[in-house]
């Protein structure tokens, strides 16, 4: 009789994907108490009343049903007046968009749509943990270029340029940067828009954080002369509303992938939840006043912790968008995990390891400003208890 070995029925492109280094470490953190995090990328705000009664108001009127598989209408025509609003970029609400299960589910049929078995993605790197295993899981082939803290974690054109090859097919871009805070500026972007056009590459453009800017203009790549027609846009509501439980996000393209995204999430996710889509909707119509002050306190706060790291020898550069920070802590002498680990067992802060976010993430460590000034204090006056044993 054979013997049954699970291990041996798993996809060997799910098995060979490691798991998140940030899941991973906050395994750790669940039995420990009085500990101070900057780990998890969640705002500590609640989200809004009025959102969130909106999300209550549709139960009471007994919204519980199944949506089209694109998602709310009138959501998805609210989303189109913000986007040509506030991004400079227009999309049919009736094909153009669909929501998905926050912008996670959004890169993941996007990757599905589009991935033939060994086409190349190009994607920066440190950068958010989902990209490159979504790619490699939906047999593609992810292609890391490295960011530099020297030029604020911008990525260039001729960076992207170096690593195109025949089987590249797409390009992801996130700006504002998860883990960095980098940002991008219009000539830069010009100048990519450029590259991708010359190669005939796809885009996929993450702007979760875009409301989170806190100098300079946000710009789209999508908005770019020339662009639209080849770029996904993804965003969502979990960031810039604190509506992180709500899983709300969605994506923007030509009919034809939106379609093809859409026919990936009927047979897995069939929609949205109609509960979070009707505060969603309350959110992006009426919630802007509520972005502009929760930005105006994490700008406080980025300003603080990145004075503290610099005055702790950590140096950091000061993030444009986003609600991290990412020190270099090789004074310290310590690898990434290393360093998080003895902080969070020696002096109970939680941080992430910059290696988390890639290679080119070693010798940093994510630091998540979205905590009270308070919390923020008081973990920087341990951090550099810490740093003072570490250096003897």
């Amino acid at each position: 009789m054979n013997t049954f070995q699970p291990q041996n029925f798993i996809a060997r492109n799910v098995r060979d994907v490691p798991r998140s280094g940030i899941r991973d470490f906050f395994d750790i953190v669940q039995g420990m108490k009085d500990v101070i995090s900057l780990g998890v990328g969640e705002p500590d705000f609640v989200t809004p009343w009025h959102i969130r009664e909106a999300a209550i108001f549709a139960l009471e009127r007994g919204r519980t049903g199944y949506t089209s598989n694109l998602g709310l209408l009138k959501l998805r025509e609210a989303i189109a007046v913000s986007l040509q609003k506030h991004f400079h970029v227009s999309y049919d609400p009736k094909n153009q968009i669909i929501i998905a299960v926050g912008v996670s589910e959004a890169m993941d049929i996007a990757f599905r749509a589009i991935i033939n078995p060994g086409d190349e993605i190009i994607y920066h790197e440190p950068c958010y943990v989902s990209y490159s295993p979504t790619i490699s899981m939906a047999h593609g082939v992810p292609v890391a270029i490295s960011c530099q803290a020297e030029n604020g974690f911008a990525v260039t054109a001729e960076a992207i340029e170096k690593v195109i090859t025949p089987k590249s097919k797409a390009l992801v871009l996130n700006f504002p940067t998860n883990p960095t805070g980098g940002t991008m500026t219009r000539a830069e972007l010009e100048k990519i828009a450029a590259v991708v056009l010359r190669h005939n590459l796809l885009v996929l453009t993450d702007e979760i954080y875009s409301e989170l800017t806190f100098e300079g203009e946000h710009v789209s790549i999508a908005s770019l002369p020339g662009m639209v027609e080849r770029t996904i846009f993804l965003h969502g509501f979990s960031k810039a509303y604190a509506m992180t439980g709500f899983r709300i996000g969605y994506a923007c393209g030509p009919a034809e992938i939106i379609e093809a995204m859409m026919k990936i999430h009927q047979y897995s996710m069939l929609c949205a939840s109609i509960i979070s889509q009707e505060a969603a909707l309350e959110a992006i119509q009426h919630g802007l006043p509520d972005t502009e002050m929760m930005r105006d306190q994490y700008k406080l706060r980025r300003n603080f912790i990145v004075k503290a790291f610099n005055d702790l020898g950590l140096k950091c550069h000061l993030p444009r968008g986003s609600f991290y920070a990412f020190p270099n802590i090789t004074s310290s002498g310590l690898a990434s995990k290393e360093f998080a680990l003895r902080l969070l067992q020696e002096e109970k802060v939680a941080c992430v390891p910059g290696g988390a976010f890639g290679p080119s993430g070693e010798g940093f460590l994510r630091c998540c400003f979205a905590t009270s000034l308070e919390q923020i204090q008081v973990a920087t006056e341990r951090i550099a208890r810490f740093m003072a044993r570490a250096r003897r």
